[in-house]
């Protein structure tokens, strides 16, 4: 098959008024159905290239910025194959979801306009067409907006050139912002803002980066800046710039200002792709940009990185615990999480590089999981309150199995994806103080190894607060979510078990390309 990386990037773009048109039309099972048809279709594509070794494609660009392409590596592999299988599982499941948020609006909406009509004040009505058309519509530009999102993930991870890869970055701001500002809780519309600003600034000094590199070495596409290498006047600043601008993506400790609002604030099927799938984006550009492209300036500051994961991995740990609110705190643990693969990246070790990868595979399931459980309860319950839950492993047996083997994942247990990830990026970690008998190398190996413990802590003090001890009276009648909630998360569940016990589906690839990054 031809295009097959073109295909998977684009038909979710070009569909995407489809998903609007039916949804219109037919309703919402039509446009659930269809944009997970399409995502399925694009998934698989992709899966042959990725086990037959590198797979590129490439297209005539303008000269101003060289060439145009697709690149599916060892590198791009994992990150291509986990952002559209949460996106496809996520479009079933955001179909009662939405439907139900939808819903809920409209009579928020309406309920504001007769409190108008009744204080006197003139006003038009909200929604001529009623409860079935606005659903409907809204359905379809959440679907629209859903396909756009998935598309820009995909295509920065397997972008050939560094303006390719910024127009595609910022892609994925645009459908973003309006599925917070649109869908979310709360202050939505500053929240939405909030997330656009500080990703926003973040690529824009990610872009001065860019530049300097481009204009300096005469082309823009990755495989010329290595062939002809980057002059040493501008290899800090640019190192600088990266280091910076992806920071704000991975919500790094300093950077970190806006993800608790975005990430607890946004729907929950949202809320399962911005932690799982896009923050994990900025470490790849880490490896992508700064590990491959500015290989001197990387061996100059993973050190600093190294110490950098720590701090975030001890603070999103810490903050997690504090919290009553379920999505809040899986929002401070993705903090956490993307402590670990910036943790991995500093490591400078084949094996902690092969790690941090693998970590952005555990989080994507692990993090997918816990994310979908928080959704289920509150369509089923009604709170994100941990204090208001309890007992309701008996309730919602399915939700419970999957949420527990989320935990799992997260906590770095086996069978799980998670302990392959957690045991090597340590390796990798370990490996590196020896070898260069690094005092501060070790006891920041040390420090890692007991951050595992306060991820440990705040997972299953969430488990046992919101599955086990006595169920609240009120919760009585409280029910299993429906299949298009429960099935979705059944798959990332198997896949997290089927990955832990059989990692090379995923490190048959990392492994040998971060040893050639290497030299090994």
């Amino acid at each position: 098959m031809q295009y097959v990386l073109l295909q998977a990037v684009f038909l979710p773009l070009l569909l995407s008024p489809v998903a609007y048109v039916l949804a219109r039309k037919y309703g919402p099972n039509s446009a659930t159905w269809f944009t997970f048809g399409l995502l399925l279709y694009c998934t698989t594509i992709m899966i042959a290239p990725v086990f037959s070794g590198t797979y590129e494609e490439h297209f005539p660009w303008t000269k101003l910025f060289g060439e145009f392409g697709f690149l599916l590596d060892g590198l791009a592999s994992p990150f291509a194959i986990i952002i559209y299988v949460l996106s496809t599982v996520l479009a079933l499941y955001s179909k009662p979801y939405m439907v139900r948020k939808i819903t809920e609006q409209f009579e928020e909406r309406m309920h504001k306009q007769n409190q108008l009509i009744a204080d006197g004040q003139s006003t038009a009505m909200i929604e001529s067409s009623g409860l079935k058309g606005y659903v409907n519509n809204q359905i379809g530009i959440y679907f629209a907006l859903f396909l756009v999102f998935a598309m820009g993930m995909l295509g920065t991870v397997l972008a050939t050139n560094l303006i390719e890869f910024y127009v595609f970055f910022e892609v994925m701001l645009i459908p973003g912002f309006f599925l917070i500002a649109l869908y979310g809780y709360g202050a939505r519309r500053r929240i939405a803002l909030l997330f656009f600003f500080w990703t926003h600034v973040g690529a824009v000094v990610l872009l001065l980066g860019f530049l300097a590199i481009g204009l300096n070495v005469g082309s823009f596409d990755f495989s010329a800046i290595k062939e002809h290498g980057i002059p040493p006047n501008i290899l800090t600043f640019a190192a600088i710039a990266i280091i910076l601008g992806l920071g704000v993506k991975l919500a790094a400790f300093i950077f970190h200002i806006w993800l608790p609002y975005a990430h607890a604030e946004a729907p929950t099927p949202i809320s399962a792709l911005l932690s799982p799938a896009m923050i994990g984006i900025g470490g790849y550009g880490l490896f992508r940009l700064l590990v491959m492209l500015l290989p001197g300036q990387y061996e100059h500051f993973a050190l600093f990185l190294n110490l950098w994961g720590l701090v975030t991995i001890f603070y999103g740990g810490i903050m997690a615990l504090m919290q009553d609110d379920i999505k809040r705190l899986f929002a401070y643990s993705s903090i956490s999480q993307m402590g670990y693969l910036i943790f991995g990246i500093g490591s400078s070790s084949a094996l902690g590089l092969s790690g941090a990868e693998m970590m952005y595979v555990s989080h994507g399931l692990g993090k997918g999981l816990l994310f979908m459980m928080a959704g289920a309860i509150i369509l089923q319950v009604g709170t994100r309150s941990m204090t208001k839950l309890g007992g309701l492993a008996g309730k919602m047996p399915i939700t419970a199995v999957c949420a527990m083997i989320g935990a799992l994942t997260i906590m770095g247990v086996p069978p799980t994806s998670g302990f392959m990830g957690e045991w090597t990026l340590f390796y990798g970690a370990l490996q590196t103080a020896l070898q260069q008998g690094s005092t501060i190398r070790m006891i920041t190996f040390g420090l890692g190894l007991v951050s595992t413990v306060l991820t440990m802590a705040y997972i299953l003090w969430m488990i046992k607060r919101v599955f086990f001890g006595k169920l609240p009276e009120n919760l009585s009648n409280t029910k299993e979510a429906s299949w298009y909630i429960t099935a979705p998360m059944m798959v990332l569940a198997g896949f997290s078990i089927v990955v832990g016990i059989y990692p090379d589906i995923f490190f048959k690839q990392i492994i040998p390309f971060m040893n050639g990054v290497m030299g090994v």
